[in-house]
This record gives structure tokens, sequence and C-alpha cells, in this order.
């Protein structure tokens, strides 16, 4: 979607060049282009919210990572099941409240990204071959065929890949752990240790006085 509002931007550009420098008036867009255009949308509303939800899912999903790292460090053991319910509970309202506003928000802004961008980079009879393609078997098949290579895809990455990735892993938890509890038993080990300094100069000062 970012490449897209780039050559939206970039075309606004070329534009207001174009008409500072006197170049003809860009023609004006067929209402027949317009329809092609309003078509093609239409056709790829599922990919705007698929976008939408992945806005919304994406840091959810790192926020219960985070917190699920959280639980095991943080957290007594007895606490740790409530307290993950009630993080999981919240973090799935925010996206089921907030998939529904940026969904209507995407879909609703399409028009002025996508379809700036179908009216001014093809022409109608490419436009037409789009809608054919987008509605033809071939595309469907080819689409319900994608999640299952993906999984499979997934699957052998992770079971080749994993030995590799693990070690690593684990080395990175225990590193986040040991970090979680130093810097939360700091405070009241350096009270418990503020007379040491006291010790530890007395024998300096014996030697000194030799």
């Amino acid at each position: 979607m970012k490449r897209f509002l780039a050559l939206t931007a970039l075309c606004f550009t070329m534009q207001a060049q174009a008409q500072t420098t006197a170049a003809p008036a860009a023609a004006p867009v067929s209402q027949a282009k317009k329809d092609l255009v309003q078509k093609l949308l239409a056709l790829q509303q599922p990919v705007f919210e698929n976008i939408a939800r992945n806005v919304v899912e994406r840091p959810a999903v790192q926020l219960m990572q985070a917190a699920g790292q959280a639980l095991q460090t943080q957290i007594p053991v007895e606490k740790r099941e409530s307290t993950g319910k009630t993080i999981e509970t919240d973090v799935k309202k925010f996206v089921e409240e907030s998939v529904p506003v940026l969904r209507d928000r995407a879909v609703k802004l399409a028009p002025s990204t996508f379809g700036t961008v179908f009216e001014e980079k093809f022409t109608e009879d490419e436009l037409k071959q789009l809608i054919a393609w987008t509605e033809s078997p071939v595309n469907k098949k080819f689409k319900q065929t994608l999640p299952e290579v993906e999984t499979g895809f997934v699957k052998k990455l992770i079971a080749e890949a994993g030995p590799m990735l693990d070690p690593k892993l684990q080395e990175l938890q225990q590193k986040v752990r040991a970090t979680l509890a130093a810097n939360a038993a700091s405070a009241p080990a350096t009270a418990a240790s503020a007379p040491a300094p006291a010790r530890a100069a007395k024998p300096p000062a014996k030697a000194a006085s030799k």
C-alpha cells in the first residue's frame, strides 16, 4: 500500500510540474474508465479490508508476545493464569473494536489512493484485463490454493530453520529474563548493601597506617 501511496504522490507532483510549465492539460478521465476503476476497487475491497486488519492485529500480537514474556518473569506463578486471561481479553477487545473502524476507513481511502493510480497509470483496455483476471476462475483458484501452500511452506521452513534459531532464541530469552530480574532486584539490593563501602574502606586505612 505504501508503494501505491508513493506512486500517487509522484503523480500529483508530475501534474503540478506540468501545470507550471504550461504543458497541455491532461485529457479528462472518461466516465467509462471511471466505471472500470470503481468496479476494480469493488473487486479489491477484500484486499483493503485485510490490510486494515493486519495493521490492527500486528501490534496486538507483538503486545501479547511481550506480555507473555513479562508474565514468566514478573508475575507470581499463582497469578499468571488470571493475569494472562485479563490481558488477552483486553487485547481481543482492542482488535474487535479497532478493526471495523480501520476497515471502513481503508475502504473510503482506497478511491483517492488506489483509484487515482488506476486512472492515471492504466488504460481502459488494461483495466478490463485486470478485471477479467480478478474475476477469472484461475485467479479464484489461485487465491484458494495460496493459503494452503503458504501453510505448508511455513511449516517446512520452521522445521528446517528451527534447529538453527532455537538455541539463539533460548539464549535471547535467558538474557531478557536476566535483565528483567536484575533491574527488578536492583533497588532493594542497593539499599541492603549500602554499608558495604564503609567496610571496604577499612583495609586501605590499615595499610596507610603501616
